[in-house]
């Protein structure tokens, strides 16, 4: 309680040095100036004790060496250092040039530190304070806080540097959804990561690692790290992270500054286009992306990936609509998952619910699909309220992802409908009116983990949510007739521009001569016709032919029936039996028996009873996968009996006219 008091008592001080840019600045525009002067003041004070002894080595090292990084660090026992003469303090010492020595100030910083600082645009935040006149005043209010870490240790120090996010990020309604997750359902993502592993992770001593590729301000990340640190505080979680706006990277890797971990562990770029990661691989990985955010402005990037590296890469299951990147996050993370081998890795991803089901068979998102289900990687969804972030009210959804699942768990997918359990919220932020208690986190774990049917839980084998696409067929049925339309026809097609006066009136002539005949037998018709241009033969025909469900079946050369376009249906049949397992090309096992087997019964069943002259081609077959969640949680109401509906409308026409009668008296 104590620190937890230390902690909010920080947090009031460094809130109210906000009160001061009241006016001057909007409430959702705060944090870019109070979260760097924090991480400014925290470096402040953690150097203070050294600075002293960095001078001086510094003024020994004076034209002996360029690079003087690895003798100061050793010395503030950090990986950060200034070599400035000023702190904080001395900046204020002059208060007609506070601007100047700010910045000359920060110009002394290690080359990482100085980068953060500019990733912020904090020297744009220092000319306008300086402009409002606010910049000495702002300062010294922050310059009062002690933040030295004999008073707030890092891991205090990054509780309270987080409290500060979520607090800004909450007064800016308008983008905090773009990079900010709500603490509940960070908590709740990082439970069902664990879920697996808490035995293993109680190990003293144990280190494992985690990414987050689109990280944001890194709320993932350090709720993780929170949780293991709650498990077990002698073991250490590795968190690393990529993020693609320059702001809220630096809001995440000035965390992990101010708690003493590597900063370099946070990177700057697109995780698509600039792979800070390549290569690495890792025990857990966690995301929550932008929804439907298209990825047009790497689109040539993905694509030369995906068309020249194939499974080799990261994007060879398939390639996502252009206008929703959701599922590149999920196979970038994928590859980044720690092989069986090596122990193999977990994976928590949150999604709408486009990925459930975007994509028909062939598509690259239903490939996408199957290249997961069939892999055996997809151990579970949770359906989640909606309403429960900062920018949208949608449905939401965690995917757990993973290439080690338990021996129960093996070949199928748990299904669990959490979108009841939730609590209003006193006040809305932004979209968000819902969140989750510490209780309804505690009881959507628990029902993952227990890995049992009930009214909100499903079990189900992964070819339960595969299908083979199937084309049926119908065979093609054509009269031949002239009439007054026919010419019209012809003459609007291409051809007839190709050809000379006297071939049009020749075909003029003869269609007038045969106007009203009518054959379903081709080869009479076109012995009445004679010879006909090559440029016009097929819009001709074309003109002549209608559908006549009467009519002999037209066939091939080979006496095969023709099938008509018009009447083509496509239909999903179930896939049979177990998958096996994820092939490249699934001609081959749709060319086999048990697939055969399912179209043939299928066909049987339900088409030739209808149509008894149709057929399945086998040959445009497509096995699709999609997730119907919905469906499978769908739960039957009955209406209300008719004379429970008459007897309120009546009581209502009673009403009615009881109200009428009172305006009239």
């Amino acid at each position: 309680m104590a620190v937890a008091n230390r902690i909010n008592n920080h947090a009031g001080l460094i809130w109210a040095v906000a009160d001061l840019l009241r006016g001057d600045y909007k409430q959702s525009e705060y944090g870019r100036v109070i979260l760097p002067l924090v991480v400014l003041r925290r470096l402040d004070c953690v150097l203070e004790p050294t600075k002293a002894q960095v001078l001086v080595r510094l003024e020994q090292l004076r034209g002996k060496l360029e690079n003087v990084g690895p003798v100061l660090q050793p010395i503030t026992g950090i990986d950060v250092y200034n070599t400035s003469q000023l702190t904080l303090k001395r900046v204020l010492a002059d208060p007609n040039q506070v601007a100047g020595n700010l910045r000359a100030w920060i110009a002394a910083f290690d080359p990482e530190t100085r980068d953060v600082v500019e990733k912020f645009d904090f020297d744009a935040q220092i000319g306008r304070l300086d402009r409002a006149g606010l910049l000495y005043l702002v300062l010294a209010r922050v310059t009062e806080v002690d933040l030295h870490p004999d008073t707030v240790s890092n891991v205090e120090m990054g509780y309270l540097y987080e409290e500060l996010i979520r607090r800004f990020s909450e007064l800016s309604n308008e983008t905090a959804g773009e990079h900010f997750t709500p603490r509940e359902v960070i908590r709740l993502m990082v439970d069902l990561l664990f879920i697996e592993d808490d035995e293993a992770l109680r190990t003293p001593g144990i280190v494992r690692t985690l990414l987050d590729p689109a990280c944001g301000t890194g709320g993932m990340l350090s709720v993780a790290q929170e949780y293991l640190r709650e498990l077990n505080p002698r073991a250490t979680l590795r968190a690393y992270g990529q993020e693609l706006n320059a702001e809220t990277y630096a809001i995440c890797r000035s965390d992990m500054m101010l708690k003493g971990q590597p900063a370099s562990n946070i990177r700057l770029g697109n995780s698509f286009s600039e792979d800070a990661f390549k290569g690495q691989r890792y025990d857990y990985l966690l995301a929550n992306p932008p929804f439907g955010v298209e990825w047009k402005k790497v689109e040539r990037v993905i694509r030369d990936e995906h068309e020249q590296h194939g499974f080799a890469g990261r994007f060879g299951a398939g390639l996502p609509r252009i206008n929703d990147g959701s599922f590149l996050f999920v196979q970038d993370m994928i590859s980044k998952l720690k092989r069986p081998e090596e122990g193999g890795g977990r994976l928590a991803i949150v999604f709408n619910g486009s990925p459930l089901f975007t994509g028909g068979a062939g598509s690259g998102e239903s490939e996408i699909r199957r290249w997961i289900i069939e892999n055996d990687w997809l151990e579970g969804i949770v359906a989640l309220p909606d309403q429960l972030f900062y920018n949208t009210g949608i449905s939401t959804y965690f995917w757990i992802v993973t290439n080690r699942k338990r021996p129960e768990r093996r070949g199928k997918v748990q299904l669990v409908d959490a979108r009841g359990l939730s609590v209003k919220m006193r006040k809305s932020l932004g979209e968000k009116r819902k969140e989750l208690s510490a209780e309804q986190i505690a009881e959507i774990t628990r029902l993952y983990g227990a890995f049992e049917e009930n009214s909100r839980v499903k079990i189900l084998p992964n070819e339960s949510f595969g299908y083979q696409r199937i084309t049926v067929e119908r065979p093609l049925r054509l009269r031949y007739k002239v009439n007054d339309a026919t010419l019209e026809i012809i003459e609007a097609s291409a051809g007839w521009q190709k050809l000379t006066e006297p071939e049009r009136a020749a075909i003029v002539n003869r269609l007038a001569a045969l106007n009203g005949n009518s054959t379903a037998d081709r080869a009479v018709l076109a012995r009445q016709l004679g010879p006909l241009p090559k440029a016009i033969e097929k819009a001709t025909w074309d003109a002549l032919a209608l559908r006549d469900p009467e009519a002999p079946v037209v066939t091939d050369s080979k006496g095969r029936p023709e099938a008509d376009p018009e009447l083509r249906e496509n239909e999903n049949v179930p896939l049979p039996g177990t998958v096996d397992g994820f092939d490249e090309d699934p001609s081959v096992r749709l060319a086999s028996a048990p697939y055969r087997v399912a179209v043939d019964a299928y066909i049987a069943a339900d088409v030739l009873p209808y149509v008894p002259d149709a057929w399945a081609d086998y040959s445009k077959t497509k096995i699709g996968y999609e997730i119907p969640l919905t469906r499978h949680f769908y739960r039957y109401t009955p209406p209300r009996p008719l004379e429970e509906i008459d007897a309120e409308i009546r009581a209502l026409e009673n009403e009615i006219q009881r109200l009428l009668r009172e305006v009239v008296a």
